[in-house]
């Protein structure tokens, strides 16, 4: 523990100095809540822009476990207890160079230094705001603190740093400290931990001085004709499938390529056509909850038959054999209801948590819903303006669908049993509340946005048994002022609407539970179809009251971290969860259902991400029998214009190709990353140099004091790479092979998994990348089961035990792709 140092009072006095700076800046944050810094004009990028980042390109986090080493970013930062450890392991290593009275003067400085790299302005500090960028080894120093560390501590500077620059620079203040400059003076160390336009609302999600929540977003597919679903069949294969108004449903690998064989394709069937706002179409599916047992899914089209437009609930199953491709005919018609009009035709289909099948009808169209004496939404014997809930399970031999025996007016004369709420417009996009990852709160409600007449729209929580008051009343007014006073109309509220000039059609969304954005959590994000305004709702759980926040895009460089962007299509269709609780929305460019413009976008908050390595998933193997079309991004970050590479001397700086380097370590700890490690070529580090620019940073990319024991790296024709080579690993202070001629591919999957890959490819023997002749076998007789952290914690031989040789030296080829399989 720090706190055991045994070093100088005055060392004590310094440290003590720098966490209770730390201490007191957190705590004016805890205690204040002051409005975010706005941009007066979108193009414009202010230096003091609040940008956290981290060197790993993402945002801070909270970390998981206390750190005990760089104690001052335990509530927030870029490092997790192993990092922590590893740089207190460094500060050891550093300071035994040192006698006591170099400990007086430095412990501090060097602390403080080597703790930068936890700083939430990490990527800042170091000059890494993006990949492209090169990356310092001493944090950028603000000119009064380099002063007085060159004045005490320039000895240390070796220690820290072997850039040649500033090492022939230590005797020079002047030109030192020049070297340390930061282009942007306001992220400085340590005059940034002041700076009240960095640390304000620290953490939480950015607001603009209007109180917009500024999020970001990540394009995910593109090339769509009015996508207005994306589900997923929860089987494990965190595959997503996306539905098109003409009728046709796409298959998505998890790596966001797209089958090139639809799913589904029932566009001979569908009714809709080519001009822009016709709502008839392919309007839901949904999969049944146990889908992977029974392969069942359903979905909800209009139809024509003869001269009468109806909407149709059907159920299909999948072929038994292509797990992306459904058996066409196996369809059954499971329900079918007349539509008067070619509007207000509902669409949403969903399983509660219940296990019944909700379906969500319009009031038939027209304005108004002028059928019948109260409408079709008031009138209970009329499937129209209504939410049904029905009971599909066991329904192959006998009834296609029951009813369950909880519905609310199953014993009401005249009543259509199916009926579960009632008074509904024209519900567009409902969900189902996942509830609070940690109680649950929450769980199981259903939030639904239903669009309005002429004045507001509205959006509902739905109960059984109630009436959502639509004709009488249009949001909380009243619309049908006789209906609206009649004493038995007893209503349901919205918990919000809003009127037309913020928007004329509300696109329905959901309670935000997945797991890589924490500050997003409990938060109900939803949309305008016409205003293409995001918008968002926070209930008060202690008052029952829903706050409302606008969602604005991030101004100046709030999204400028890599694959993000600040704009999107303004007609928003549709919201969508996938299998893991992350959210998307699915907007176009033009509303025509022939149009390809239609676009999604995941929901990204920039201001903190989940710790590393929490919301790491395995998705199920997919057999694909179809070619894969490729996901190519179209979007981009927009009215940021990010600062071009110095490759001046005063940039104390390594080259990218280092830079990866660095990265591979941090890839030990980011097992959730989802993009392949690149190909590196830079020479092994048996090698005794390197060519291309001098290494800046010793300690920081390949100084062996620092590996831990277990540590691997893939090598090929005695270069390093990225996805693919021979094995070799790291114990006690020496490289090794593994040789095995019984190498399997669990051994492989725990390799790929420690360098940050989804999946091993291959295991490779019989020295397949090249014989490690210079180096001892340090494994062999490896047996894994595939779920081990490293090869150590694997069955072994034991260290430097083995009877092979190295023409036996196992390897690996790793990726994030699952192949195509026929």
């Amino acid at each position: 523990m720090i706190h055991s140092f045994l070093i100088h009072i005055s060392q004590v006095f310094h440290i003590a100095y720098t966490l209770c700076f730390y201490f007191l800046i957190n705590f004016l944050l805890l205690c204040k809540v002051l409005p975010a810094v706005f941009f007066a004009e979108f193009l414009s990028v202010r230096p003091a822009a609040l940008h956290p980042q981290c060197l790993d390109f993402k945002p801070p986090f909270r970390p998981d476990r206390d750190l005990e080493f760089c104690i001052m970013y335990r509530e927030f930062g870029c490092c997790d207890r192993q990092k922590d450890q590893e740089l207190m392991a460094r500060y050891y290593r550093i300071m035994e160079n040192f006698t006591e009275r170099g400990h007086k003067s430095c412990a501090g400085f060097v602390l403080e230094l080597l703790c930068q790299e936890c700083s939430p302005f990490a990527a800042h500090l170091f000059d890494a705001e993006d990949p492209s960028t090169p990356l310092r080894t001493i944090p950028g120093l603000c000119p009064d603190y380099c002063s007085q560390f060159w004045n005490q501590c320039r000895s240390i500077i070796p220690f820290l740093s072997d850039y040649t620059p500033l090492n022939q620079a230590k005797d020079d203040q002047n030109r030192f400290c020049k070297l340390l400059e930061l282009d942007d003076a306001d992220y400085c160390y340590p005059h940034l931990l002041s700076n009240h336009k960095l640390n304000q609302n620290l953490g939480r999600v950015q607001k603009d001085s209007d109180g917009c929540l500024q999020l970001c977003l990540e394009e995910v597919a593109n090339g769509l004709r009015n996508p207005l679903a994306m589900v997923h069949a929860n089987d494990g294969t965190h595959r997503f499938f996306v539905a098109e108004q003409v009728g046709l449903v796409w298959t998505y690998l998890p790596d966001r390529s797209k089958l090139e064989k639809p799913f589904l394709n029932i566009t001979k069937a569908v009714l809709t056509s080519s001009w822009e706002g016709d709502e008839r179409g392919f309007l839901g599916i949904t999969f049944h909850p146990k889908y992977k047992y029974n392969g069942k899914l359903y979905v909800y089209y209009s139809v024509e038959v003869g001269f009468d437009e109806r909407i149709r609930i059907s159920e299909f199953k999948v072929s038994t054999n292509d797990m992306n491709l459904v058996d066409h005919t196996s369809e059954r018609v499971i329900l079918e209801i007349d539509e008067p009009a070619s509007n207000h035709n509902g669409g949403m289909l969903l399983f509660g948590d219940d296990g019944y099948l909700y379906i969500f009808t319009g009031d038939g169209g027209m304005a108004g819903d002028p059928f019948g004496k109260h409408g079709n939404a008031q009138n209970k014997s009329a499937l129209l303006g209504k939410v049904l809930r029905i009971d599909v399970d066991n329904n192959d031999k006998g009834p296609l669908y029951r009813i369950p025996s909880d519905n609310p007016f199953i014993h009401e004369p005249g009543a259509r049993p199916e009926v579960y709420a009632y008074g509904v417009r024209n519900m567009w996009r409902c969900s189902v509340d996942r509830g609070d990852p940690h109680t649950k709160e929450g769980k199981s409600r259903i939030f639904c946005g239903d669009v309005g007449q002429n004045k507001y729209e509205e959006v509902d929580i739905i109960e059984k048994g109630c009436n959502y008051g639509w004709r009488a009343k249009e949001g909380f007014s009243c619309y049908d002022k006789k209906l609206c006073t009649n004493s038995s109309l007893n209503d349901v509220l919205p918990i919000y609407a809003y009127p037309h000039r913020k928007g004329k059609s509300v696109t329905g969304g959901y309670v935000y539970r997945g797991c890589e954005h924490p500050n997003l959590n409990g938060m109900y994000i939803f949309g305008d179809f016409m205003s293409g305004h995001l918008m968002s709702l926070k209930e008060n759980t202690n008052s029952g009251e829903w706050k409302y926040n606008e969602i604005c895009m991030g101004m100046g460089l709030t999204c400028a971290f890599p694959g993000l962007i600040n704009n999107y299509y303004p007609y928003i269709i549709s919201f969508a969860e996938d299998e893991s609780g992350e959210l998307y929305f699915m907007s176009t460019g033009t509303p025509s259902a022939t149009a390809p413009s239609g676009v999604i976008y995941k929901v990204v908050d920039p201001s903190r991400r989940a710790p590393p390595r929490r919301c790491h998933y395995e998705p199920l193997p997919v057999r694909v029998r179809s070619n894969l079309i490729q996901f190519v991004p179209q979007e981009n970050l927009i009215g940021v214009e990010l600062p071009a590479e110095n490759t001046s001397e005063a940039e104390p700086t390594r080259t990218y190709e280092l830079l990866l380097d660095h990265l591979d370590r941090l890839s030990e700890r980011e097992q959730d990353r989802t993009t392949p490690a690149p190909i590196r070529t830079t020479r092994s580090p048996q090698s005794p140099k390197r060519k291309g620019r001098g290494r800046k940073g010793k300690g920081r990319s390949r100084s062996l004091s620092e590996l831990h024991n277990g540590v691997v790296r893939l090598v090929r024709d005695e270069f390093l790479h990225g996805d693919r080579g021979r094995v070799e690993i790291y114990v006690h202070g020496e490289w090794g092979t593994v040789c095995d001629d019984l190498w399997s591919i669990k051994n492989a999957e725990v390799v790929c998994r420690q360098l940050g890959f989804k999946y091993a490819l291959k295991a490779a023997r019989n020295a397949e990348f090249g014989e490690g002749k210079g180096l001892r076998i340090l494994l062999d007789d490896v047996h894994c089961n595939g779920t081990e952290f490293n090869l150590l914690n694997c069955i072994h031989a034991g260290v430097g035990n083995h009877n092979c040789a190295h023409y036996e030296d196992a390897g690996v080829i790793c990726g994030n792709s699952k192949p195509s399989e026929e």
